[in-house]
């Protein structure tokens, strides 16, 4: 019984988000409150725009204004879980059933995915969408989906090398990314839900080793590190994304800051917190950091001033920060409160937030895909809207 009772104070928490122990003695904005209001308002109209403008099996990926294009993808891109992630926010968020009709839509589209087994991204994909469901509305269909769809992350986890395969190379490769962090709490769930203890196993390996190998002195992390995968000895520390392999991509950066501050918080184990501090530190005090704290795509972009920035690195951390404010002493604290705050009222200017009826639906403009191979270049993505939303529902749940 009072396992059951445990378990369902969880399922609250994490449903509206509210990071217990991350409740803030500071002062909210109220302007800021307010105009969080109007975001979630605005949100939902754009979403239905941009459901309007989707093919039935098809999932967003981005739009480019100046052509008025859309690009769609398949179930099996490494996004498809915001689009219906981020509906179920909006739901959560202004009780439109249009919202919720649509995200259990496109479910049915998605729901294959919890048998793939060729990617590392099945916690963006279906706990960032099933996950989100499954706190509305509890479903033995939503559990069993999430379960085997961390039974199939499992699968790319090697003992040899301690960490789980992002993408798949030669024979003697075994390629990881810091993207990766992310997908842990599936795993995380998984175990909570199934008393199963090997997807917690998995998770803190990866975790452990990715601490060890992925980042420098100065607490900035490589990208991709190249493991070999008979010995596990490390082969290559590159980029893929970012402008060179030892600059520090701006997103890389967010995912590392965001992923070892939601393992903290699923495990207690305070080396994760300590990481999370020192990613936030290498973030916040970077000279290259604009003032308005929304980054360049690169840290070490060649172009700074005039390099673009990537909103959707800005809305990461901001989540982020906003977590990881609760777990701290009150100087750091303040620190990564205001920080977020400021990332939240200034992607809520025009300058980053699309009008009313533009931007082909999504909310935000202004994030970088990939440069390097010159795709999604200053357009909107689904996982900068996804992290916006679920920031400012953070913002407003620290102070209710």
């Amino acid at each position: 019984m009072l396992l059951a009772k445990r378990l369902f104070f969880l399922i609250v928490v994490q449903f509206v988000l509210t990071i217990s122990y991350a409740q803030t003695k500071q002062q909210p904005d109220k302007a800021l409150l307010k105009t969080i209001e109007q975001n979630m308002l605005d949100a939902a109209a754009q979403y239905k725009v941009l459901a309007n403008n989707l093919p039935a099996d098809k999932f967003p990926k981005t739009y480019f204004p100046t052509t008025n294009k859309y690009e769609f993808s398949n179930s099996g891109w490494w996004c498809s879980g915001f689009y219906p992630g981020t509906l179920l926010f909006l739901y959560q968020q202004t009780k439109d059933e249009a919202l919720y009709k649509e995200a259990q839509r496109i479910l049915e589209v998605l729901k294959k995915e919890q048998f793939n087994t060729t990617t590392h991204d099945l916690g963006f994909m279906m706990y960032c969408s099933f996950g989100n469901a499954n706190l509305i509305q509890p479903s033995a269909s939503y559990k069993d989906i999430l379960v085997t769809s961390a039974k199939s992350l499992s699968t790319r986890f090697s003992p040899v090398t301690g960490v789980i395969k992002s993408w798949d190379g030669k024979a003697n490769e075994y390629l990881v990314i810091i993207d990766n962090m992310m997908n842990l709490k599936l795993l995380f769930w998984a175990t909570q839900v199934t008393g199963d203890s090997s997807f917690y196993k998995i998770a803190v390996t990866h975790a452990n080793t990715t601490i060890k190998n992925h980042f420098r002195a100065d607490n900035s992390s490589y990208h991709v590190i190249n493991y070999n995968s008979q010995t596990g000895a490390i082969q290559q520390k590159r980029t893929a994304q970012g402008f060179a392999d030892e600059s520090a991509w701006a997103r890389g950066q967010a995912w590392g800051l965001y992923g070892y501050t939601e393992t903290y918080r699923e495990t207690k184990d305070k080396q994760y917190l300590e990481q999370a501090n020192k990613i936030a530190a290498f973030i916040l005090n970077h000279p290259n950091l604009p003032a308005d704290k929304i980054p360049y795509w690169d840290f070490n972009a060649p172009n700074i001033p005039n390099a673009l920035r990537d909103v959707s690195a800005a809305t990461i951390m901001a989540s982020a920060l906003l977590e990881l404010s609760g777990y701290v002493n009150k100087e750091l604290s303040v620190k990564y409160f205001k920080a977020a705050e400021t990332i939240l009222k200034n992607l809520s200017t025009e300058q980053y937030k699309a009008a009313a009826g533009t931007n082909g639906g999504f909310l935000l403009k202004h994030s970088v895909g990939h440069f390097p191979a010159q795709t999604e270049i200053d357009v909107p993505l689904t996982y900068a809207d996804y992290y916006f939303v679920e920031a400012m529902i953070r913002y407003k749940a620290m102070f209710k």
